[in-house]
């Protein structure tokens, strides 16, 4: 039953998540992802099977990476950037309008008003763990991409030593631990707007 209440939440944190990068390079003049059809709201051009099945069980998981040529930006740092957070910063906003329709006291149904919550929860949560500055996360382009060419360069040469940080935090829960004060404190922030 949870799973049902899970799902939700979960394609709306995804599909968004990954529409607002594509939409955001489509606009900076990149149209990767629209030739690669991914600026769709069809969860199936989005989610990546093992780990959508990793969010469900774990919380930790990951969507289809929308492609992109930052070569087609007119400038490949800052674009890199924008589109960086534009994932994010769509969950950010979920988050907040959520939190503006339950302070309205409209929802009534106990299961909706669940579901809502979750959503909410999913949205803050992907927020969050997209800004970590390890690769694929959109955090490491953020990062890279603030450092100096020759840096940067080397940052991607060696990137793939740094998912395997990620992937022993996750396996540790380390990144739980990381992660779960800072949901908790914007959580609870949001949800004394609602009380």
């Amino acid at each position: 039953m949870n799973v049902i209440y899970n799902l939700p939440g979960l394609f709306i944190a995804i599909i968004f998540h990954e529409l607002a990068h594509g939409l955001m390079a489509y606009w900076l003049g990149d149209d990767t992802a629209k030739n690669a059809g991914r600026l769709t709201l069809n969860p199936l051009k989005h989610l990546d099977l093992g780990g959508f099945l990793c969010l469900v069980i774990f919380k930790f998981g990951w969507a289809k990476p929308v492609p992109i040529n930052p070569f087609n930006f007119q400038n490949r740092k800052k674009d890199t950037i924008l589109v960086s957070l534009a994932g994010p910063l769509s969950n950010f906003i979920i988050a907040i309008i959520i939190v503006f329709v339950l302070s309205l006291n409209i929802i009534t149904n106990a299961v909706f008003f669940k579901i809502l919550f979750i959503t909410l929860w999913y949205n803050i949560m992907l927020g969050i763990f997209n800004l970590l500055p390890f690769p694929p996360l959109d955090g490491s382009k953020i990062v890279a991409s603030l450092l100096p060419n020759k840096i940067e360069y080397y940052f991607y040469k060696y990137e793939r030593y740094l998912y395997m940080v990620l992937i022993v935090l996750i396996a540790t829960n380390i990144i739980d631990k990381i992660m779960s004060p800072i949901i908790d404190v914007i959580l609870n922030l949001l949800i004394s707007i609602i009380g």
